[in-house]
């Protein structure tokens, strides 16, 4: 069992700054890439970017130049970066992961934190 743990989000002003943090922890062989996702109300949940183990990075249009998604492979820990906030950034995030359960496996497994709520409002 994988558990993804979400931390940083809270309120903040738009133009504001938040960092998100996911840790993850458990019995596992391997943490492959891993993700930040969100939800608006209302709305379908939405990439917001993702990392691979080797650091190569992809993220929605709507977020680039703002949000920076970065890890730390020896504490199994995915950091978002948030600058310049705007309210249609207000959602629960979510972290996502994939992850090798046993070295013996071809499978790879995907997890879910159960989000953060991130909220912009004056």
């Amino acid at each position: 069992q994988v558990q993804l743990e979400e931390s940083g989000g809270g309120l903040v002003q738009p133009g504001g700054s938040l960092r998100l943090s996911c840790a993850a922890s458990g019995e596992f062989f391997r943490i492959d890439t891993m993700g930040w996702y969100r939800q608006a109300p209302g709305k379908q949940r939405e990439l917001v970017a993702t990392i691979t183990t080797g650091g190569s990075t992809k993220s929605a249009d709507d977020v680039k130049g703002r949000f920076t998604i970065s890890r730390d492979n020896a504490k199994n820990t995915v950091y978002l970066q948030m600058n310049s906030l705007n309210p249609e950034d207000t959602a629960v995030y979510y972290c996502n992961a994939d992850a090798k359960r046993y070295r013996s496996d071809w499978i790879i497994n995907n997890y879910w934190g159960r989000g953060t709520q991130v909220t912009v409002s004056s």
